[in-house]
């Protein structure tokens, strides 16, 4: 019999109250919630972690409901389980689609042993705004780059074979437009355009779909006036019709109940009403469902259809996932060992994700046989800190914080003198701050762990200034004035507005919050045992001042200019300076999207554009024009000069990792479709345009010589 025909012949048994049941998701094994699942009315549970209790839930769904169905049991598993990996922010600053579905794989396989077969990732929200604290929790700013990553977790979490007792069900989120969110705040209003919310927020989505992912999750946000968890327009007309997605929606915690804060209905009943209708299958946590269904349905306001599609999509991922026959693993877990080679992969991907972004006079590499180094910051010795968010079940004793991997690879040949300055206290404490400037001036180099903890990223962790705290900024300059060679290690969750270490200090570090290898992975950059490969995935601002801050952006009818002095010249009959800029800022970003050095140098010949077939083969070489062995991510940037309706300055359309050799030149091409020129035009119809093309294959968003192409 085929799962359809499966589901079918349960839909049939079931009655309205029973459906309703698989529709309802709740949070705590609490003895109401075990009656609950009893009787049929609860077709998940999450947030429960402890395999005992996950079996004992699933026994009481299968064995004492009345028709067995199991439980699909969730827990947020964003960026590892046990084995913790770099926040995603961090992993898409590697621009390694295998490693981070490997680490997916990894963190599936560690948390599936407990029962667990949901996890509410990837979240591909595009950001724009770094004040916005789940920036952390995606891939940044860019929806090519977003929608790679965001599928390669769904490869790693799901599998081969989502059967497999060792596969769970991804579910991207938030569907859609919550990175949008007005001042960077968290659950605030997004207002976005029809055409960009298609062309730039939906694309990830739509690599998630592509690569077949079981669930997505409906966003706290509204959309033209619309609340996410009741968008009819997004959840049925986009996902449903348009891209045929069969798997189901799940609303966000009490996102459904929301939507009378909202303003959009004017009780719990008319939420359910609005939620059924608007396309969300389960509800998470709160009641609205569970109370008021039945009654809706009674009185033909939601038709009975509509109860039997989003049970039969819930039923559906149940069985695709084999929990009818296997519902819990087969063996109870044993207590948790770290697998060797899980290490290494949380090392390397840690690795790859850190962003060299200045190393002026070959700062870094440092000596190993330095004699002394002084390692500065609470950061450097923090083992929560660098785990960031989202990472509830990690496991303790495998964290290696920085200064033990600087310890331990440093050996007795180089004195190392600790000072935990750089706290978060909110007040200088002098006798800190003299130690770390005796320390420093008794060492050959100085290495500052400087940024932001744990605590300060994340979901409601949205900040109105990104600048470092001004004593700590203070303590930086004085060091600084030591005259000793200084390399900052920035540890951070999003981008930070860092204008005078960027200008002033000349080697800087960004490793994100890299993970429970991180201390290891930093400590084999800082030595050269390996050379820094990461690019930014976001742009970096100089100040909150520019945010939003984007590398694809519309051109304007008067573009910046950037001019000595930062007042505006001429007059009005001659508007020399009146153009899209500050008074007081500059318009440039401190670091543009896609920058990343390393302990090389690289250069990019001409690009080259070649009509083949119905594409263009577009091509530049590159060159390692060092001795050390790199790894360059080689990118592709294309501009639609002239469209019916405006384009953006450049947009990222593919990307290469590319080894290179010490001298190594490589030709590295890309072949671009017309596919890949396409966009929404004024009457919504999607497709290319005909005309002239700019082309980079570039460094970054903002290298490379363009080369000119006709699309006829």
């Amino acid at each position: 019999m085929t799962i359809e025909n499966r589901i079918q012949h349960l839909l049939s048994q079931m009655t309205l109250r029973e459906k309703i049941g698989q529709m309802v998701q709740v949070h705590s094994s609490s003895d109401a919630n075990k009656e609950l699942v009893r009787q049929g009315l609860v077709g998940s549970l999450f947030n429960e972690f402890e395999a005992a209790k996950v079996a004992e839930f699933q026994r009481v769904s299968t064995q004492e409901s009345r028709l067995g169905i199991p439980l699909l049991i969730a827990r947020d598993v964003i960026h590892g389980y046990h084995t913790i990996f770099p926040i995603p922010l961090g992993q898409a600053a590697s621009w390694n689609t295998g490693l981070v579905e490997k680490a997916a794989r990894t963190a599936a396989r560690e948390v599936s042993a407990t029962g667990v077969r949901w996890t509410f990732s990837p979240m591909v929200d595009i950001a724009r705004d770094p004040r916005w604290g789940r920036i952390a929790e995606g891939a940044g700013e860019d929806p090519v780059l977003a929608g790679a990553m965001g599928a390669a977790m769904v490869r790693g979490y799901q599998g081969d074979d989502l059967s497999r007792p060792d596969s769970i069900a991804a579910c991207a989120k938030h569907f859609v437009g919550y990175g949008a969110t007005e001042g960077g705040r968290d659950y605030n209003t997004a207002d976005i355009p029809e055409r960009t919310l298609r062309d730039v927020y939906l694309k990830p989505f739509k690599a998630c779909v592509d690569a077949g992912v079981c669930t997505l999750m409906s966003g706290f946000n509204e959309i033209d006036g619309v609340p996410a968890s009741g968008n009819a327009f997004t959840l049925r007309q986009i996902l449903r019709e348009e891209w045929k997605f069969d798997g189901f929606v799940v609303s966000d915690w009490t996102s459904i109940q929301e939507m009378i804060v909202h303003g959009f209905c004017a009780d719990s009943r008319e939420a359910a009403r609005e939620g059924v209708l608007g396309g969300v299958s389960m509800e998470m946590e709160s009641t609205c469902y569970l109370d008021h269904l039945e009654s809706l349905v009674s009185s033909g306001e939601i038709p009975l259809s509509c109860i039997d599609d989003a049970v039969r999509s819930i039923l559906r991922i149940k069985f695709r996932l084999g929990l009818f026959e296997n519902p819990l693993p087969p063996l109870p877990p044993a207590p948790f060992e770290a697998r060797p080679e899980d290490l290494d992969l949380a090392r390397q991907l840690a690795r790859e994700s850190c962003v060299l972004l200045k190393n002026e006079d070959s700062v870094l590499p440092l000596r190993k046989a330095a004699g002394s180094l002084a390692v500065i910051g609470a950061l450097a010795d923090s083992p929560l800190d660098q785990i960031g968010c989202w990472a509830f079940d990690r496991h303790l004793p495998d964290i290696r914080t920085p200064l033990a991997a600087i310890r331990g690879a440093v050996g007795e040949s180089t004195k190392i003198d600790y000072v935990r300055a750089f706290t978060d206290e909110a007040a200088p404490r002098p006798e800190t701050d003299e130690a770390a400037l005796q320390a420093a001036a008794a060492a050959e180099a100085v290495v500052l762990f400087l940024g932001e903890g744990e605590r300060l990223s994340g979901e409601s962790h949205c900040r109105a200034f990104l600048d470092l705290p001004e004593h700590h900024l203070d303590l930086v300059k004085r060091i600084h004035a030591l005259g000793k060679p200084v390399v900052v290690v920035l540890i951070t969750g999003r981008p930070l507005t860092i204008p005078w270490i960027a200008e002033n200090i000349p080697a800087l570090l960004l490793a994100w919050h890299p993970g429970t290898m991180g201390g290891p992975a930093i400590a084999d950059l800082l030595f050269g045992d390996h050379s820094p490969s990461g690019k930014l995935p976001v742009t970096f601002p100089r100040t909150v001042g520019q945010i939003p801050l984007y590398y694809n952006h519309k051109n304007t009818g008067r573009p910046p200019i950037e001019v000595e002095r930062k007042m505006p010249m001429g007059t009005p009959l001659d508007p020399v300076g009146f153009c899209s800029c500050y008074l007081d800022a500059e318009t440039t970003p401190q670091f543009p999207f896609g920058f990343g050095l390393s302990y090389s140098t690289v250069s990019y010949g001409p690009t080259l554009v070649k009509a083949e077939g119905g594409s263009f083969r577009v091509s530049a070489e590159v060159v390692n024009t060092g001795s050390r062995p790199i790894t360059e991510v080689v990118q592709l940037y294309v501009r639609d000069l002239v469209g019916s309706v405006t384009r953006p300055v450049k947009e990222l359309k593919a990307f290469q990792r590319i080894p290179l050799a010490g001298g190594e030149a490589r030709e590295v091409s890309f072949l671009l479709g017309p596919d890949d020129l396409a966009f929404h035009h004024r009457d919504g119809s999607y497709g290319p345009e005909a005309g002239e093309f700019h082309a980079w294959v570039a460094p970054h968003s903002q290298g490379g010589t363009p080369a000119a192409f006709v699309l006829s």
